[in-house]
Protein backbone atom coordinates (compact mmCIF):
# COMPACT_ATOMS: atom_id res chain seq x y z
CA UNK A 1 0.00 0.00 0.00
CA UNK A 2 1.29 3.43 -0.88
CA UNK A 3 -0.76 5.34 1.69
CA UNK A 4 0.09 5.56 5.37
CA UNK A 5 -1.53 6.66 8.59
CA UNK A 6 -1.73 10.45 8.72
CA UNK A 7 -1.82 11.01 4.93
CA UNK A 8 -4.45 13.38 3.53
CA UNK A 9 -6.65 11.58 0.99
CA UNK A 10 -9.68 12.18 -1.20
CA UNK A 11 -12.34 9.54 -1.90
CA UNK A 12 -12.51 8.85 -5.64
CA UNK A 13 -15.32 6.26 -5.75
CA UNK A 14 -18.47 5.28 -3.89
CA UNK A 15 -21.16 7.18 -2.02
CA UNK A 16 -18.60 9.41 -0.27
CA UNK A 17 -16.94 10.49 -3.54
CA UNK A 18 -15.22 13.87 -3.26
CA UNK A 19 -14.84 13.90 0.53
CA UNK A 20 -11.40 14.65 1.95
CA UNK A 21 -9.89 13.50 5.22
CA UNK A 22 -6.92 12.14 7.10
CA UNK A 23 -6.21 8.42 7.40
CA UNK A 24 -6.78 7.21 10.95
CA UNK A 25 -6.01 3.50 10.49
CA UNK A 26 -4.56 1.25 7.78
CA UNK A 27 -5.38 -2.46 7.49
CA UNK A 28 -2.96 -3.85 4.87
CA UNK A 29 -4.07 -7.51 5.16
CA UNK A 30 -7.66 -6.53 4.31
CA UNK A 31 -6.53 -3.71 1.95
CA UNK A 32 -8.78 -1.21 3.76
CA UNK A 33 -8.35 2.19 5.39
CA UNK A 34 -10.33 4.27 7.89
CA UNK A 35 -10.63 7.92 6.84
CA UNK A 36 -11.68 10.68 9.23
CA UNK A 37 -15.26 11.81 8.51
CA UNK A 38 -15.87 9.29 5.71
CA UNK A 39 -18.23 6.27 5.72
CA UNK A 40 -19.75 7.22 9.09
CA UNK A 41 -22.12 4.81 10.86
CA UNK A 42 -24.14 5.26 14.03
CA UNK A 43 -23.57 2.91 16.97
CA UNK A 44 -25.62 2.78 20.16
CA UNK A 45 -23.47 2.77 23.30
CA UNK A 46 -25.26 1.48 26.39
CA UNK A 47 -24.28 2.96 29.74
CA UNK A 48 -22.16 0.75 31.99
CA UNK A 49 -23.00 2.51 35.25
CA UNK A 50 -26.13 4.20 36.51
CA UNK A 51 -24.67 7.72 36.29
CA UNK A 52 -23.42 7.51 32.68
CA UNK A 53 -25.93 8.33 29.95
CA UNK A 54 -26.48 6.07 26.95
CA UNK A 55 -25.33 7.64 23.68
CA UNK A 56 -25.39 7.22 19.95
CA UNK A 57 -21.86 7.53 18.54
CA UNK A 58 -20.74 8.26 14.98
CA UNK A 59 -18.00 5.82 14.02
CA UNK A 60 -15.87 5.91 10.84
CA UNK A 61 -15.96 2.52 9.14
CA UNK A 62 -13.24 1.18 6.80
CA UNK A 63 -13.37 1.58 3.01
CA UNK A 64 -11.33 -0.18 0.36
CA UNK A 65 -7.92 1.38 -0.28
CA UNK A 66 -8.53 1.52 -4.03
CA UNK A 67 -11.30 4.07 -3.44
CA UNK A 68 -8.92 6.72 -2.05
CA UNK A 69 -6.08 8.76 -3.53
CA UNK A 70 -3.45 10.96 -1.92
CA UNK A 71 -4.44 14.61 -1.74
CA UNK A 72 -1.93 17.38 -1.15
Amino acid sequence: MKIKKGDNVIVIAGSNKGKKGKILKVMPKENKVVVEGVNMRKKAHKSKTKGDPSQILDIAMPIHASNVAKYE
